[in-house]
């Protein structure tokens, strides 16, 4: 999937969103989002998105930069995302589908003077995300499905072999990013890796790590 004809370039992207900050919310170019929202202050933030350009920031809180819950310390890296799916429920919550952009440099707040925060943002460290399937040679496709393969046997899981045997390089990289259950600091560097390559090896890496983890030391003989 490309990305959104009107955005073929950081200069074609909207210099002001609003950002919708969600912990372990990952969010990449031409990546598909689903959110469920309910928050007043968040129902405002969508209102206005769709009278507008219908972009929205998605960063994650950083949890160690201090700050209150309700205005917590943002990471400096996110992605932007367009409202390409919208429904309302009959109980008040908007069901969106975001679909990725470009990530974004946050360069400034915006006091806040509504109910959601604002960012003025740069997207010019990442011009590498408009071009569709950038990189995708210098991926270790075969690394990724054999992490992806002992993940699966060992958390007996189930997956969609079929297409993912079909999907391209980006759209399986940043497919299993996006999905994956690990935490803000490993989808953040995911995130903020500066090519297809290196977010795959990074979603290698941590996988690897995570199963070390989740099996313990193996028992030693007395």
């Amino acid at each position: 999937m490309s990305t959104h004809a009107g955005y073929k370039g950081p200069g074609d992207c909207p210099p002001v969103i609003p950002v919708f900050p969600l912990p372990g919310a990952l969010l990449l170019p031409r990546g598909q989002m689903p959110l469920n929202i309910f928050e007043p202050r968040y129902l405002a933030m969508v209102d206005d998105a769709l009278r507008t350009d219908r972009v929205i920031g998605m960063i994650q809180p950083d949890a160690e930069g201090g700050a209150s819950p309700m205005s917590p310390k943002l990471y400096r890296v996110g992605c932007a995302g367009r409202i390409t799916q919208f429904a309302e429920t009959g109980d008040g919550r908007y069901l969106l589908s975001l679909t990725g952009i470009g990530r974004f440099r946050v360069m400034s707040e915006f006091a806040t003077t509504g109910a959601y925060r604002r960012c003025q943002v740069s997207y010019d460290d990442f011009a590498i995300d408009f071009t569709a399937r950038a990189g995708e040679d210098a991926v270790d496709r075969d690394g990724v499905l054999r992490a992806l393969r002992d993940f699966v046997d060992s958390n007996d899981l189930k997956v969609d072999w079929a297409g993912i045997e079909e999907a391209p390089n980006e759209a399986l990289v940043n497919a299993l990013c996006m999905m994956s259950p690990f935490g803000v600091r490993e989808k953040q560097a995911m995130l903020e890796a500066p090519d297809l390559k290196t977010r795959a090896e990074i979603l290698v890496a941590v996988t690897e790590m995570e199963m070390v983890r989740s099996t313990g030391p193996e028992p030693t003989m007395q």
